[in-house]
């Protein structure tokens, strides 16, 4: 028999092993069998009233749980398998690959960046110097813009496919096992880099082939096959199946699949600011006590509508850092990150509005690609406020909502420098009307929000992608291309390390069952 019990425990027992274990027991009766195992489920927080962790397990009783089957022990030698060709080393990339494994094809994957290790060089560059790698910076390179943007593994995407296989798989490439049982698992931008690597290795070793510096610039059709073009190499590479993983900010491939007269959508997306508190307020408001003690640096998620629009916190990171997310030089764009320990004395949001392709102005055109133009207009115009660096405006919370002069900008844990500027008037007014009344309606619901210490930055407006790449919803094969396999974030499908995981294993699936037709 199987029974779930759950326990409330005060935070500075949480790590106290023998009394969980005594209170996990007295939650058995003696008189339903032998307690034969017992096992975690699922830590939370409850914050509600006084904070305190929820514990939810598992009795086993008259039985033994069932054996662990690593997800190692499935791949297959594929080295003379056929191949499956796929665009972008990140997260739906290397998961459709690992199930490229399972299934007995050879996955062959390339990367417009470098592996994880030579990346940090470009991620150096952009923090302290300012220079823009269009191939190698946060978001493009070894394990994708989630590499160093903070590992967050919460989902809500249970319907798209396996979300326990995913966690199992990270964590034995190394992730702790937390991940398994945390309500909101997250790995840190300090961990991620040697789970991707460790993740390449297995590829690698199971015959899977990758490869870095491979820019897709074009392909050619022959005879239902696709040959790919890549900057500076002249081989022409022929693919029976290619899954295009490219990422939210891969422009160019929205360009090339516009060139070439392929159906693309424009989708609506999301534009705004990031904020940043200092870490101990958002403690004191969510845990209500003066110091958050054996307590998690506290975090927060918001939403609400204004002018029937949504506004709404996005990847929030708390005990986190600011980062310039930029992919092309003359653009300025920042996201947030957190490292494992979740230590910075900084707690960091996206704050965006909800942009509908219908609400674009005329100067944007009116085709598949006008969301990407004006997401673009955006970008650049931030950038030319400034210096020609990648320092970024800067406003106090209180003084955009007020609409008047921020004098001086506190410290931030944005690493390129602030500098201060009336983002109330330089944003899109319809952005920053909505978040001045956002952060008001915010400012009721979580009391101290509106933090004198507070401050905006722009500009946030990567939160996905602007372009829907479509897609056969049984196949999901491109339908002017059936050899193309749009996927997960890059394709309008995915958003965020897990559902893009999932998208990734659920594509290679699908090429497996017409490779078998």
């Amino acid at each position: 028999m199987i029974r779930d019990v759950v326990i409330k425990v005060d935070p500075s027992m949480i790590d106290a092993a023998d009394y969980l274990r005594d209170r996990v027991h007295r939650q058995h009766k003696p008189e339903d069998g032998e307690l034969k195992a017992h096992r975690l489920l699922k830590k939370s927080i409850d914050a509600r009233k006084q904070a305190h962790y929820v514990l939810r397990y598992r009795l086993y009783i008259d039985e033994m749980p069932e054996s662990y089957q690593s997800h190692r022990d499935q791949y297959r030698n594929v080295r003379d398998a056929e191949a499956v060709h796929i665009i972008g080393a990140g997260p739906a990339g290397y998961f459709a690959a690992l199930q490229c494994l399972k299934l007995g094809l050879k996955p062959i994957i390339y990367d417009r960046g470098k592996d994880v290790r030579q990346r940090r060089r470009d991620l150096r560059a952009v923090q302290q110097d300012g220079i823009v790698n269009p191939d190698s910076n946060y978001c493009f390179g070894e394990g994708g813009a989630g590499t160093y943007s903070d590992g967050k593994l919460y989902t809500r995407s249970h319907k798209r496919g396996p979300v326990r296989d995913v966690l199992e798989i990270l964590a034995e490439h190394g992730a702790k096992e937390d991940i398994l049982t945390d309500a909101h698992p997250h790995i840190g931008s300090n961990k991620l880099p040697q789970i991707v690597s460790a993740i390449r290795e297995t590829i690698e070793h199971h015959g899977g082939e990758v490869y870095f510096d491979h820019r897709l610039i074009d392909w050619e059709e022959n005879d239902g096959k696709l040959g790919l073009k890549f900057a500076d190499r002249k081989q022409i590479i022929w693919a029976k199946a290619l899954i295009l993983a490219t990422g939210h900010s891969a422009r160019d491939i929205y360009t090339i699949l516009h060139r070439k007269g392929l159906s693309l959508e424009a989708k609506d997306f999301s534009l705004g600011v990031r904020i940043e508190h200092p870490q101990p307020a958002i403690d004191r408001i969510q845990y209500r006590r003066q110091q958050r003690g054996d307590l998690p640096a506290a975090r927060y998620s918001l939403s609400c509508r204004v002018d029937d629009r949504a506004v709404y916190s996005f990847c929030m990171c708390p005990g986190g850092l600011i980062v310039p997310t930029s992919t092309e030089p003359g653009e300025l764009v920042i996201n947030g990150m957190s490292l494992s320990r979740r230590d910075s004395p900084y707690a960091n949001s996206g704050m965006v509005v909800e942009i509908p392709v219908d609400s674009l102005p005329e100067s944007c055109g009116d085709d598949a690609l006008k969301t990407m133009r004006y997401q673009k207009q955006i970008e650049q115009h931030m950038w030319s406020l400034g210096s020609g660096s990648q320092a970024a405006p800067a406003q106090n919370l209180m003084d955009f909502i007020e609409g008047r002069d921020t004098i001086q900008l506190g410290p931030s844990s944005y690493i390129p420098g602030l500098y201060p500027c009336r983002l109330d008037l330089e944003l899109p007014q319809e952005v920053s009307h909505r978040l001045r009344e956002g952060f008001l309606i915010f400012g009721k619901k979580l009391r101290g929000f509106l933090h004198p210490k507070a401050q905006i930055i722009a500009v946030e407006s990567r939160t996905s992608a602007p372009v829907r790449i479509p897609r056969d919803p049984e196949s999901l094969r491109h339908p002017d291309l059936p050899a193309l396999y749009p996927c997960a974030e890059g394709a309008g499908y995915a958003g965020g390390i897990m559902s893009a995981a999932l998208d990734g294993m659920r594509v290679a699936q699908r090429i497996a069952v017409a490779m078998d037709a």
